[in-house]
């Protein structure tokens, strides 16, 4: 498994994977299309689509925090397709994550969810993120530090 440059060779295969996620979870996390299109006018946006061998099974968004009122690196969007969820792939994606800043010196990553049916709140959790007290656009804000 590994992070790949989203391209124009990619794209497609990329947007779809929202298709695959049940529709609770779709309420609970922006379109990749949407995200990929926000991400292009975010300044410090930092996107990857997720491979299993030659195929894309996810999408990472980060905020790297370039806005000195943020608290850091954020978690922005992150998706495992339907067909691929609870085999432990998230979890590898977001550990290599925390390492890859971690060796940049970043000391937390945050992040937000909603609640209710399709919550990856229980998912944040087994990872170690705790809620902070704040909350983000109507979603629990949650930091893992380290």
């Amino acid at each position: 498994m590994h992070l790949r440059r989203i391209t124009a060779d990619n794209v497609y295969r990329v947007c779809t994977l929202s298709d695959t996620l049940s529709a609770d979870q779709r309420g609970m996390v922006a379109d990749n299309g949407i995200s990929l299109a926000e991400a292009h006018f975010a300044d410090a946006a930092w996107y990857r689509a997720v491979y299993l061998g030659e195929e894309p099974i996810g999408f990472l968004l980060l905020d790297l925090g370039m806005d000195p009122d943020e608290p850091g690196v954020s978690l922005w969007r992150f998706m495992i397709a339907g067909p691929h969820q609870g085999r432990g792939y998230g979890r590898r994606v977001l550990e290599t994550v925390v390492a890859h800043l971690r060796a940049r010196g970043t000391t937390s990553l945050y992040t937000s969810y909603g609640q209710g049916p399709g919550s990856p709140e229980g998912f944040y959790r087994s990872l170690g993120f705790e809620p902070t007290g704040e909350l983000v656009e109507d979603e629990i804000e949650a930091v893992l530090r380290w």
